[in-house]
């Protein structure tokens, strides 16, 4: 993807916390449709777009059976089984209660990236992942206060959790793919492909009509979601988690709300409380903690640890790939 080689991490961050975080008003002029039937559009265009591009580029697009396997792996979690499941939570949870759960991806992450890459999360981490939980937490009080266990919401719980912890297993396939030397393009193409027939799959199977909305509005709603939404977006995303890891990345997924919290301030004038801007400070400290750089190191450093540093901050190694997870190399990878 042109432009992202010479993005830093902090650029490739704030693109997709930006872009991500202002989603949703694209989201509101797709409500003409079923949500599922929305993302599947999505990705549809999304697919046929990326494909286009790798094909006009000329880029390797022949991958193993087992590559192919972890790219519809991955396209199932990342483009389309979280969607479903949120969607479905959604009938019984509000907004609010969906952005602290799907927060949890960030634990969720720590605890994959051990499992399957043996890889610790640093302490800093940690600490700023609870300080930013808990920000989050803090700014949708009202809604965790008036969550009843009752009725459809402990099922609807249940399956935000899982759509969450389905998104973390994508994260993991694109750190594999990465670790295989796949690039982004390719695996992001072919997973967006997998996803959307994913999705077609589970609309055909619960009798969904199939309808297209032709409104201009709902037109450039769509090609947004699928070019910034998903295209950039998930690019700029799977590339960061592949140069700090999917711990560090996926605090993004906290700072969503915060931006669409003050961008619904200038479009609906959303009106700001004490304990929301308390919450939003400590989602800022949080951010702060995790991307700080660890200081530099000493000057009788050995010349091969100094090579590691990259202005001050030695960048985490894109995690190794256990030999269950590998597969053979094949003709199209790329080194």
């Amino acid at each position: 993807m042109p432009g992202v080689r010479i993005m830093g991490p902090i650029g490739l961050y704030a693109a997709v916390v930006l872009i991500w975080g202002s989603t949703w008003i694209a989201i509101k002029y797709q409500l003409s449709v079923s949500p599922e039937l929305a993302v599947a559009y999505r990705f549809v265009l999304a697919a046929i777009l990326l494909l286009a591009y790798c094909a006009l580029r000329k880029l390797p697009m022949r991958y193993s059976r087992r590559d192919h396997a972890f790219m519809a792996g991955m396209g199932l979690c990342l483009f389309s089984l979280n969607y479903v499941f949120l969607y479905i939570a959604e009938g019984e949870l509000t907004s609010g209660l969906i952005a602290v759960i799907f927060s949890a991806i960030v634990i969720m992450n720590m605890i994959n990236g051990f499992i399957f890459f043996k890889r610790r999360p640093e302490r800093r981490t940690v600490i700023g992942a609870v300080i930013g939980l808990g920000g989050i937490c803090v700014i949708f009080a009202p809604d965790l206060a008036r969550f009843d266990l009752s009725g459809g919401a402990g099922y609807a719980l249940l399956l935000s959790l899982l759509a969450c912890y389905v998104a973390s297993l994508g994260n993991m396939a694109s750190a594999r793919n990465q670790a295989r030397g796949i690039p982004v393009m390719q695996t992001n193409a072919y997973g967006m492909m997998y996803g959307a027939l994913f999705l077609g799959v589970y609309i055909l199977a619960t009798g969904q009509p199939i309808v297209f909305d032709t409104s201009p509005s709902f037109i450039i709603a769509l090609v947004y979601l699928a070019v910034f939404g998903s295209i950039l977006a998930f690019g700029f995303y799977l590339t960061l988690l592949g140069r700090i890891g999917a711990d560090r990345a996926s605090y993004s997924s906290v700072m969503f709300p915060v931006v669409a919290l003050a961008i619904s301030t200038f479009v609906e004038g959303f009106v700001w409380q004490d304990h929301i801007i308390f919450g939003v400070v400590l989602t800022l400290l949080g951010n702060v903690v995790i991307l700080s750089r660890r200081k530099a190191a000493p000057a009788s450093a050995p010349a091969h640890q100094e090579g590691a540093l990259h202005q001050g901050s030695a960048p985490l190694p894109v995690p190794q790939v256990p030999a269950m997870l590998a597969g053979r190399p094949c003709k199209g990878d790329v080194s």
